[in-house]
């Protein structure tokens, strides 16, 4: 089974997330010291998993053993609309000891479940090491990705282009009424 486009895209933010947060500006190892930061935040990122399901996994991030790999790889080939439900995969899963806690206050969300389902999910395909075609349909993912980022830099590089266009405009006009205005005064028009 191959992985779903679904999956796959969460699974780039995801791996981004955590690249983020493994090194320092000086390149020091710090993963461990930002997780135990962001596990901190968790009543704060909850707020989150809706939106950004993908950058709440982090909090997760090295908490689960997976028995039933084969349940986790038929999870991995389906879409948004056609996720398992938490209870009938949890019997696969290990949670480790210091995050119980944590994965017993996001079951008591709203989306606490499907949140669950998600970061399985993207633990496990962090863990896995991916297919030719998925290392393929990944990096497809991430150019289609990076052209869109372009693409809005060059919106904004425009619209801003065009406010400096028109702040130049205004100030030339309002050089040239000044001007007028003191010539109305008498003096000698500046050039």
């Amino acid at each position: 089974m191959s992985t779903s486009p679904y999956f796959l895209d969460l699974y780039a933010v995801y791996q981004s997330e955590i690249d983020d947060l493994a090194s320092d500006s000086e390149g020091n190892d710090v993963l461990r010291k930002r997780l135990g930061e962001k596990r901190k935040e968790l009543d704060f990122l909850l707020k989150m998993i809706e939106i950004s399901p993908e950058m709440v996994v982090v909090v997760l991030h090295q908490a689960f053993r997976f028995t039933q790999p084969a349940v986790m790889d038929h999870l991995l080939s389906r879409d948004a609309d056609d996720l398992p439900h938490w209870d009938s995969m949890s019997d696969g899963i290990e949670i480790a000891a210091w995050a119980r806690d944590m994965v017993h206050t996001i079951l008591q969300e709203p989306l606490g479940e499907w949140f669950m389902t998600i970061a399985c999910a993207l633990e496990y395909l962090y863990h896995k090491p991916l297919t030719t075609a998925e290392r393929a349909q990944l990096a497809s993912l991430q150019d289609e990705e990076e052209d869109l980022d372009e693409a809005r830099n060059e919106r904004h590089d425009d619209n801003h282009t065009e406010d400096h266009d028109e702040d130049e405009a205004e100030a030339r006009a309002r050089e040239e009424a000044g001007n007028d205005w003191m010539v109305e005064q008498g003096f000698d028009r500046k050039e």
